[in-house]
């Protein structure tokens, strides 16, 4: 499973959303599931399936599935993956 399904997975559960749910194009407050206390549960989630301290910083510009996605690249996760 690549780092992006990683992802996936984590936003669906976390967002409390279908399996099957289209993520990628997601946004902050796009959805009625992703407010504040969505957020924070997310980027937890983010931190325990990845093993990564996202700070306060990135936490606020994490405003998409695409910055998460970048902010797991800027930790060095999924830049060596197939």
């Amino acid at each position: 499973m690549s780092h992006l399904d990683r992802l996936r997975a984590v936003f669906r559960v976390a967002l409390n959303l279908p399996a099957d749910a289209d993520v990628d194009g997601l946004e902050y407050r796009a959805i009625s599931q992703w407010d504040s206390l969505a957020h924070m549960a997310l980027v937890a989630a983010m931190e325990d399936e990845f093993s990564v301290l996202i700070d306060t910083d990135e936490m606020i510009d994490m405003s998409s599935f695409a910055k998460a996605a970048e902010l797991l690249e800027k930790h060095g996760i999924g830049a060596a993956a197939v």
